[in-house]
């Protein structure tokens, strides 16, 4: 089975004062479809450098990073930009949601970006929605909703163009352990209906939902382990 992510080397330096630093230092990790991977590491570890790299949001200073057959490491910005619109979904810790749109305008936001038309804007939105348990809320604005409402219209929103790719920065990291745990049950669910699930945290609880656990530090992968192996390795 082919991977649906391929990085091969995959490094990336910052520049100050005419000084590269390092922050990926030669990462080799293949994602299959349908799998669900949980990315972890203390602060500075280059997770979210990483996140960014497979996000089509920055490009590597070397190595080769196919997404689907494409080769998107040497793609110009606007050919990214199409990537990310059509292939990724993207769940952020801070929501990102418009105060003055409605639920279902913010998520069909995506959509008109992409150009699709009023009607089909709407179905597909309630569609997102539904998938989420939210169709009910559709016409509410974000001060209307909870915490967790407003993390689940942002799940609805990044599903909405059927990316083959869900990417989750930190997705729990405004929320209590109670709506900590609907919002990863809701990811279970969006993962066992077919979508490749890619989750960033730097919480062992919340990793443990994902099926692989990639553990990075100083810019490396430390350990790729499955689920089991991983919460043996946290009990242990």
């Amino acid at each position: 089975m082919a991977a649906v992510i391929q990085l091969s080397n995959i490094q990336k330096s910052y520049f100050m004062g005419g000084q590269p630093i390092p922050v990926l230092k030669g990462i080799s990790l293949d994602i299959f479809k349908n799998e669900y991977v949980a990315l972890m590491g203390p602060s500075g570890s280059g997770k979210s450098t990483l996140m960014n790299i497979l996000g089509c949001l920055d490009s590597p200073t070397g190595g080769s990073y196919v997404l689907n057959g494409k080769d998107v490491s040497k793609m110009p910005d606007d050919d990214l930009a199409d990537v990310r619109n059509t292939e990724i979904g993207f769940v952020f810790q801070q929501f990102n949601l418009l105060p003055r749109l409605t639920a279902a305008e913010n998520v069909a936001l995506p959509l008109v970006y992409a150009g699709v038309a009023k009607k089909e804007r709407i179905e597909r939105a309630m569609e997102a929605l539904n998938k989420v348990g939210l169709a009910e809320r559709s016409h509410h604005k974000s001060n209307e909703l909870s915490g967790g409402q407003i993390q689940r219209v942002a799940i609805a929103r990044a599903l909405v163009n059927n990316p083959s790719i869900l990417l989750a920065d930190e997705p729990t990291g405004n929320l209590d352990s109670k709506t900590s745990v609907e919002v990863m049950e809701i990811f279970g669910k969006i993962q066992a209906a077919g979508n490749t699930v890619i989750l960033v945290t730097h919480e062992e609880d919340i990793a443990a939902y994902a099926h692989r656990v990639v553990r990075l530090r100083d810019g490396l992968i430390e350990t790729d382990k499955t689920k089991e192996a991983f919460m043996a390795s946290v009990h242990g």
